[in-house]
């Protein structure tokens, strides 16, 4: 047996020459360059390397865990050593989740490209591996892992080490069994093709096995006829339940001879089941699917805060470097379109970007913007808003509008669209490839060509909001007060920050153009008090949401809250992981993962809605939610003691309205990580399906302290696709975690009578 990318990396010269090694400088800082021999291993996914006094010592990495290949000077500490090595003897591998970067420097340029390459063949062939070939490298890696003395064979006691280290504590009798009808050469030890067979009957699905047999006449296998039925009654597809059947049996059943006769074997069910199509998050509307041509008013907006910060708002790293690996690479990979920049006087007439008044580290503000602009678009076309807390001076504020509008060029809007003073916001659609600036503005846009060059106004719209989160230098800035610059000002067109005086005064008197930034204390009490006002008001005017100033630790709020009055900027940290961000994931995975999320009809139009009384709003209707926790699989480890093995409980989280919040979990099960198995049923009322949010996490139960995290996956409500279904389980960092799922089954129905 060898592994996909073992495979694959038979076949490709710049493979074969990472496998025969290299010595590359490993940087990590001006002062620390060192010589380490790098190689590719045999399994086409690890790389190897050791310094060449460490004897026996030496370090790996999996190939699965690099993101992006760097060219060029394109680190802070590459940048840092420009005069000593030229751009084309340098990369950069960037991990994903928090392991720092790795800076590499080569020979020559061509032995440079040669891993270049190399490492991006590897990642994108990993991207593209099928679900047999994830699994049969899963497997191989495990293999890899259990042969401590590599000879390429598993003795008994080597499995029973590997089914510790997979999660497993299985009687000893039943494992020599299984490992004895493996061994068929009858050695004592398995090879790599027993493995694989001790593998599969490992982990023979007995919970699917009974789905099967239910509606299989024979229990072999499911005729068309019975494929129909099942999608009919358990998957809920109605009339296209024929059509799709056959298409199943096409693309998923293994056996040609099944194939022929318009069957699927119990093999081709599993694998329908685990694949995309049998997940939770309905594949038809992961893809772009809404009405993109409304107002920006009438969408929620992904959005992030202190975009520039990798760690805590004290002394976090505001670098290029993490600028673009966090806030672009992540952050706008999660779809985010609405972006913060603190700018502040720097040196030299140029303006800098960092959290003011804490030891965060500064960059330029002309480094952001060029960041931006070559990452803008790259994950989604519609419109990025770029919202900026201007502490400048004048001076350093025309400097900063020039920038922008060099370096932007023609995706910097900077009039209104068609010329016409708007009577709405104009839509995403009518947006596309456009950077929005959004910041105070001297008049308004019907105003723009007959004012005078500056104004006096407050210094930011964060100062304002919450002058209790300021420092005594902050609060006499205020008192100041400051001026702004024409030319900046020129730039703002449907983003233009002002004040919030009450719903009344901006439902008289406030433009579609004009904004409001409310803390996120503010914004919970208005959403308390008035929440139908606030529903009201965005439809019309848009809203942005930020984290309280106490929370220097870069921790996030509740956004579900927020959401639930229609509050599109609902901006998060994204640099820190936790429940928060797995919400603000989970709205925005739907719709091609664009940024932009329609909100519910009745929050867009005249209706009032309250979210407090949700059952006054027209159309209502109140649904049941019946989750059926049937098992898991490959649950990953959290504890990684030799020996220690998870007992796994689920908890299903309901996020909406008030009376949406609610949780329940299962029971935990003893000892078994691989493939517990609960087979209990929760239930739940959803008044406000439209805004809720299901979260699944699993957890390791400790009766003495806190559980830990497992893995969680989030889904809006309306993507859910009921029946038997596989949730795939992401890390705390939002990646997938390989092979690891819960199988579930899902049934929605209206409430007949009230609750």
């Amino acid at each position: 047996m060898e592994s996909p990318q073992s495979l694959f990396a038979q076949g490709d010269e710049d493979l074969q020459v990472m496998k025969a090694g290299a010595m590359l400088r490993k940087v990590k800082s001006r002062s620390w360059k060192k010589q380490r021999h790098f190689r590719l291993q045999e399994d086409g996914q690890t790389i190897w390397y050791k310094s060449r006094w460490a004897g026996t010592g030496h370090s790996t990495f999996s190939v699965a865990d690099v993101d992006v290949v760097r060219e060029g000077h394109q680190s802070e500490i590459l940048l840092s050593i420009a005069d000593e090595f030229p751009a084309d003897l340098c990369f950069t591998l960037v991990f994903r989740g928090r392991r720092s970067n790795l800076d590499l420097v080569a020979e020559s340029p061509s032995e440079a490209q040669v891993w270049i390459r190399g490492v991006r063949k590897l990642i994108q062939n990993t991207k593209s591996m099928n679900d047999k070939e994830r699994l049969d490298q899963w497997i191989w890696d495990w293999f890899q892992k259990a042969d401590k003395n590599k000879d390429g064979r598993m003795n008994f006691k080597e499995v029973r080490t590997l089914l510790k280290m997979m999660n497993v504590d299985m009687n000893e009798e039943y494992t020599l069994r299984l490992f004895t009808m493996a061994d068929n050469s009858e050695s004592g030890c398995l090879e790599n093709e027993e493995f694989v067979q001790f593998y599969k009957m490992l982990t023979k699905r007995e919970d699917v096995w009974r789905v099967f047999q239910d509606y299989s006449r024979d229990g072999q296998i499911l005729t068309l006829a019975e494929l129909e039925d099942f999608l009919k009654q358990e998957q809920q597809e109605g009339e296209r339940s024929l059509e799709h059947a056959q298409e199943l049996i096409d693309r998923y059943e293994p056996s040609e001879n099944a194939k022929k006769h318009g069957a699927m074997s119990i093999d081709g069910f599993q694998m329908y089941l685990v694949s995309p199509e049998g997940a939770i998050l309905d594949p038809q509307l992961l893809a772009l699917h809404q009405d993109m041509s409304q107002p920006l008013s009438h969408y929620f907006i992904c959005s992030s805060h202190n975009t520039y910060l990798m760690d805590d708002q004290l002394r976090g790293q505001s670098s290029q470097e993490a600028y673009i690996h966090v806030s672009v690479c992540r952050a706008l990979k999660r779809g985010c379109r609405c972006v913060e920049v603190d700018c502040w006087d720097g040196p030299n007439g140029e303006p800098v970007v960092y959290h003011g008044h804490t030891f965060t580290s500064k960059i330029l503000f002309r480094d952001v913007i060029t960041t931006l602009a070559e990452y803008a678009f790259k994950v989604s076309e519609f419109p990025v808003i770029l919202s900026l807390e201007n502490h400048c001076s004048m001076e350093q504020q025309r400097v900063m509008a020039q920038l922008l509008d060099t370096i932007l060029g023609d995706t910097l809007l900077r009039a209104p669209l068609d010329r016409l003073v708007p009577q709405e916001l104009p839509s995403p659609q009518d947006l596309k490839g456009k950077v929005l600036l959004k910041a105070k503005k001297i008049g308004g846009v019907e105003e723009s060509e007959t004012l005078t060059d500056e104004v006096t106004d407050e210094v930011s719209d964060e100062d304002e909001a919450d002058p209790k989160s300021l420092s005594a230098e902050a609060l006499r800035l205020n008192d100041k007060k400051s001026k702004f610059s024409r030319e900046l000002s020129d730039l703002v067109v449907y983003c233009k920050s002002v004040h919030f005086h009450s719903f009344e005064y901006s439902r008289l008197h406030s433009k579609c153009y004009e904004m409001s930034s409310f803390s996120e204390s503010k914004a919970r009490k208005l959403a308390k008090d008035t929440g139908a006002e606030f529903v009201h008001h965005n439809s019309r005017q848009l809203s942005r949401v930020y984290p309280s100033g106490m929370r220097t630790d870069s921790s996030n709020y509740n956004p579900q809250e927020l959401w639930n009055v229609g509050c599109q900027i609902v901006a998060l940290n994204f640099q820190t992981a936790g429940p928060e961000m797995d919400l603000n994931d989970g709205l925005f995975s739907q719709n091609g993962c664009c940024g932009y999320v329609l909100k519910p009809d009745f929050m867009r139009n005249d209706d009032s809605f309250d979210p407090e009384r949700p059952q006054d709003r027209n159309g209502y209707t109140s649904l049941r939610l019946s989750i059926q926790v049937i098992s898991g699989q490959q649950l990953p480890k959290v504890n990684h003691k030799e020996g220690s093995i998870v007992d796994p409980l689920v908890r299903v989280e309901i996020y909406g309205v008030f009376q949406d919040q609610a949780k329940q979990e299962t029971s935990y099960i003893d000892n078994n990580g691989f493939n517990p198995l609960w087979n209990e049923t929760l239930n739940f009322i959803v008044h406000v399906p439209e805004l809720a949010l299901v979260r699944f996490v699993v957890e390791d139960y400790d009766k003495s302290s806190r559980n830990d995290f497992m893995g969680q996956f989030t889904v809006p409500f309306t993507c859910i696709q009921p029946g038997y279904r596989h949730i795939h389980l992401l890390s705390k960092d939002g990646t997938a975690i390989p092979l690891s799922s819960l199988f579930v089954n899902i049934k929605i129905s209206e409430l007949t009578t009230e609750v």
